[in-house]
């Protein structure tokens, strides 16, 4: 279509891992990237949580196993295999109902040799996970596991546990802010000068973070007026659902949630976007 692309505009990412493939991604489509990593990936340098998960599923074991994180499934294994071999979890999760919530965990089973039970549908939000477990195993009674990433799901723990179940958070890596947060203060500095039309959102905890810094200046009104005034793109509703809880608007999600596909319908719709929040 004649009207896609950026033209020009300043896209902010908070992309840490991908960062580079993101500012390329923004250029492609015409934008003028501005990219300041938000999270640093760090595992936790005590992973008792973990050790106590594996030993208690091999004493007792669990009924149900929710795997929240393709990176993070894989770092849970990593972890047990120095103490268990892949035989042993394989007997000890025979009994158990292993939760995938969407592709990447399921693929991360699938190289450790295991099959989901049941596979969460998109767009994988807690919610779905547990609309996932009403529509085929209610878990009142049972013994629950779940493996967190970043922050703890304090909605679906709760949730599991009003329908009765007895939950076990497994955390196996947590966000941290990067080493040097000079970039991510700058992009802010740069969105509270005006300077930047578009905003890009791939995981939720970028926004935790760039809020946590944010009222770190005293900037947090100040900041939340601005954004009001620029195209806030998520990756999906989980994302979504973390800005929202900011006081921030969400003005599109991609038809998938993949970084490419946000960066390209983003940019296709963006002078549609901006012409809608011109006149409210």
């Amino acid at each position: 279509m004649a009207s896609a692309g950026y033209h020009g505009l300043t896209v902010v990412a908070f992309e840490s891992r991908m960062a580079a493939e993101m500012g390329r991604l923004i250029e492609r489509h015409g934008g003028k990237p501005l990219v300041a990593p938000a999270l640093r990936e760090i595992p936790l340098e005590d992973n008792s949580a973990a050790l106590q998960f594996g030993e208690q599923l091999m004493r007792d074991g669990f009924d149900v196993l929710v795997l929240m994180t393709g990176a993070g499934t894989t770092t849970l294994f990593e972890v047990l295999h120095r103490r268990y071999s892949n035989d042993q979890l394989a007997a000890a999760l025979r009994n158990t109902l292993l939760i995938a919530r969407g592709p990447k965990p399921v693929a991360a089973l699938k190289v450790l040799g295991f099959q989901p039970t049941f596979t969460v549908p998109e767009p994988n939000t807690w919610m779905d996970v547990v609309s996932t477990l009403d529509a085929h195993r209610p878990v009142k009674g049972l013994r629950v596991a779940v493996q967190e990433y970043g922050l703890l799901n304090r909605d679906l723990v709760e949730a599991l546990k009003q329908r009765g179940a007895a939950v076990v958070s497994v955390p196996v890596y947590r966000w941290a802010l990067p080493e040097d947060t000079a970039p991510l203060k700058q992009a802010i500095r740069q969105i509270l000068e005006g300077q930047v039309q578009v905003m890009l959102a791939t995981n939720a905890a970028q926004i935790d973070h760039v809020m946590l810094v944010v009222e770190q200046e005293g900037k947090t009104e100040e900041f939340k007026t601005i954004c009001r005034k620029l195209v806030i793109a998520s990756i999906g509703p989980t994302a979504s659902e973390r800005i929202r809880s900011h006081g921030l608007p969400v003005d599109f999600e991609p038809s998938h949630g993949k970084m490419g596909i946000l960066v390209k319908e983003t940019s296709e719709q963006v002078r549609i976007l901006m012409a809608k929040k011109a006149v409210v």
